[in-house]
């Protein structure tokens, strides 16, 4: 693994691709600093707001440390950009001297946690959001290392934290790869504030307020904070009345209840997702023993304006150009152009509507044409727009027809169980505006690549014409996550049937389209609650029945805050209050993975392990069969890898000679520390007995 140093800004090559073009001058503005030397350039002599990310510095709106170093310096603020700083020391920490406002502390794109480990909590090869790839650049749970050593390096400093890792630990939490409930990140990371989602609007009021003489205590009014109350604090605030500057407050059961009941933890679930309307969510209460921690409510949504406003900053779109390796996130996304955020599904799985918020936000059409020209501009760009989409594909101008209802709506998915009736589902808007997109000069090629929701897009036979006609590269991806009617329940997903009846639509309108062999991957989840070998079976049987191999899987993950995480970790589903089967262990984990690929000939054993554990023998062998009755070839020499690499490295040890003057024992091991313990004594050292008449000496 890589030293945490080895990232190092490092001067541009001359003639990279990574290096600035011309094409800047017309239409971005100069990055960040990244060091000490870049701000004396700059002229400054020192900076307003250090902004420290798990993540490379790319300068794309599609990262969020782009966009609110952008938003800030907009507002006037100096912004300072420390990305992947070698946190062992604080030393990076105070490159830029102390700065005047505050420290804005992110673990980057992703939860630290997640980004580093698999759903098996195996060490995952890449990072996406590092150059090269690289793994090691960034810490487990990096906004506590990112915050500790801010305070390590100037005391007294405020230190803001936000980012998805902080969104999603905001309150007692559960936490998969320590298999515990943790501490509001608040307390642990002993930010002054952590501002959670989407946090432009904030993260400006918190410099304006700073920067006027206002203290952090100041910034408790602000929406979308979550910060902790001392316990002398705590105290007085209670005894007065609770007092808040919004109308509601609301006490969820304490950290100390949901650490040790899970029927405590699922109704503190239960009462944080039933607050997230930002029109209508109460100020959340948690104490922590005699500490609260405060979640004032969300951030209301932007307005149309306002999303134009941070989108036609000027954005390079491209990493720092002292990078000497493409950093493979923004090789995905930076031809993409983002056209709204939120999501109103509510899927179960899922973190999106919990950050972005379920309400839609979306760009003009004015807007979104002028980042596409821009875009064509660039001689780097090859023609082909990589996405056009959000959250989701097909959401663009969709929000609630009464106001005056949407303020009051505790629901968490307008589309489940059933599509609301007062929802907006036109996709007039969105056909325009891809069709623009489209016929703009420059343009060969404009593809869909996020999620489309599939029961939505089934209303308009127009969206669904063009999509097959013009926006699908040969594969559509589409997620109808499982088959079975209890587990999509649970995920709020619709029927399996709602899939079957998009892909004959689909179908048709490619064939239409001249475009016959265009095809349709599906992708499902393993391991979801709810889900069970049974299940399982069930979804390997109508992959194979209709043809799908899928060649990646999800593994479900439990990431904090989800709902369905709340079903794994208590076995209830918190608003039924009903009891919900999870797959902990890894061995059936790894059985519903393999199911979803029985027909890989290395996943021969363990299917056919699933399938006699759950009495489906009748499924190996034969013609209705998932796996043949004997194992195929190269399942035998899988399983002949995986016992010579069972052997190697850790587990291959070697025995010393005493003959050959060798110590005894295993070569390379340490030496006994304590040569005169006996097995089964709770210490090391001899017992010496009590001499009574003479007494007795004690055996060695």
């Amino acid at each position: 693994m890589p030293s945490p140093s080895s990232n190092q800004h490092r001067p541009p090559q001359p003639g990279s691709r990574l290096s600035l073009p011309l094409w800047h001058e017309r239409f971005a503005a100069p990055f960040a600093p990244t060091t000490a030397a870049e701000m004396t350039e700059r002229g400054w002599d020192a900076v307003d707001v250090v902004f420290v990310t798990g993540d490379a510095y790319v300068d794309h709106p599609s990262f969020a440390m782009a966009i609110l170093h952008r938003i800030l310096e907009q507002a006037g603020f100096r912004v300072a950009i420390l990305s992947q700083p070698a946190w062992r020391s604080c030393t990076a920490w105070r490159q830029f001297g102390r700065p005047r406002l505050f420290f804005a502390i992110s673990a980057g794109n992703m939860d630290s946690l997640i980004n580093h480990y698999t759903a098996n909590k195996k060490v995952r090869n890449d990072d996406a959001y590092s150059p090269g790839g690289r793994i090691g650049l960034r810490p487990d749970r990096a906004t506590l290392a990112y915050c500790q050593r801010a305070r390590e390096a100037f005391p007294g400093v405020p230190v803001i934290a936000g980012g998805v890792e902080a969104s999603l630990r905001r309150l007692a939490h559960y936490d998969y790869w320590s298999d515990t409930v943790r501490r509001s990140i608040v307390l642990d990371s002993k930010a002054d504030v952590v501002v959670y989602g989407m946090g432009e609007k904030t993260i400006v009021e918190v410099a304006r307020r700073l920067a006027a003489g206002k203290t952090v205590k100041d910034l408790r009014d602000l929406r979308g904070v979550t910060f902790a109350l001392g316990a002398a604090e705590s105290d007085e605030w209670a005894a007065s009345g609770r007092p808040s500057a919004f109308e509601k407050t609301e006490i969820i059961p304490s950290f100390e209840e949901v650490k040790t009941d899970k029927m405590a933890f699922a109704e503190a679930t239960r009462l944080i997702h039933s607050h997230t309307n930002p029109f209508n969510a109460a100020v959340l209460v948690q104490y922590h023993d005699r500490q609260a921690v405060v979640q004032n409510p969300p951030p209301l949504p932007l307005t149309g304006p306002e999303m134009d406003e941070v989108y036609d900053l000027p954005f390079t779109r491209r990493p720092h150009p002292s990078y000497t390796e493409p950093v493979p996130a923004h090789e995905m996304i930076k031809d993409s152009v983002t056209i709204m955020r939120g999501c109103f599904g509510g899927c179960t799985f899922c973190s999106i509507t919990a950050h972005q918020g379920r309400i839609i936000q979306s760009r003009s059409e004015e807007s979104v044409l002028s980042e596409v020209r821009k875009l064509t501009a660039d001689p780097e760009f090859k023609g082909v727009i990589s996405d056009i989409g959000g959250a989701t594909a097909n959401m663009y101008r969709m929000r609630c027809t009464r106001p005056e209802v949407e303020a009051k709506c505790k629901r968490l998915s307008c589309v489940h169980p059933g599509i609301c009736k007062l929802l907006g589902t036109d996709h007039g808007p969105l056909v325009a505006l891809m069709k623009e997109v489209r016929a703009q000069d420059g343009v060969r090629k404009v593809v869909v690549s996020s999620g489309i929701r599939m029961d939505l897009a089934q209303l308009s036979p127009e969206y669904v014409r063009d999509l097959a006609e013009h926006h699908t590269g040969g594969r559509l991806k589409v997620a109808p996550e499982h088959t079975s009617p209890q587990v999509l329940e649970l995920m709020k997903k619709p029927p399996i049937d709602n899939f079957g009846r998009f892909a004959t639509q689909f179908h048709q309108a490619s064939a239409a389209a001249g475009r016959p062999k265009q095809q349709i991957i599906p992708y499902f989840i393993a391991s979801h609650p709810g889900s069970d070998l049974a299940e399982m079976i069930d979804l390997a049987l109508y992959l194979k029945r209709n043809g799908y191999r899928p060649d990646q899987v999800q593994d479900f993950i439990p990431a904090p805050f989800d709902i369905a995480t709340c079903m794994y970790y208590t076995g209830i589903d918190p608003f039924t209050k009903k009891p919900v089967k999870a797959a902990k262990g890894m061995r059936d984990r790894k059985m519903q993975r393999a199911l979803m690929q029985f027909f890989k000939p290395e996943n021969w054993f363990t299917v056919r392990e699933a399938l006699i554990e759950a009495g489906r023998s009748d499924l190996i062998g034969g013609c209705e069969g998932l796996i043949p009755a004997n194992p195929p070839k190269e399942a035998l020499e899988a399983k002949r890898r995986q016992a010579n690499e069972a052997l190697r490295g850790d587990h291959y040890h070697t025995v010393a000679n005493p003959a050959k003057g060798e110590e005894p024992g295993e070569r390379g091991a340490e030496p006994p520390k304590n040569k005169g313990y006996r097995p089964g004594r709770k210490s090391a050292r001899r017992q010496q007995g009590k001499k009574k008449g003479g007494g007795s000496t004690p055996r060695p």
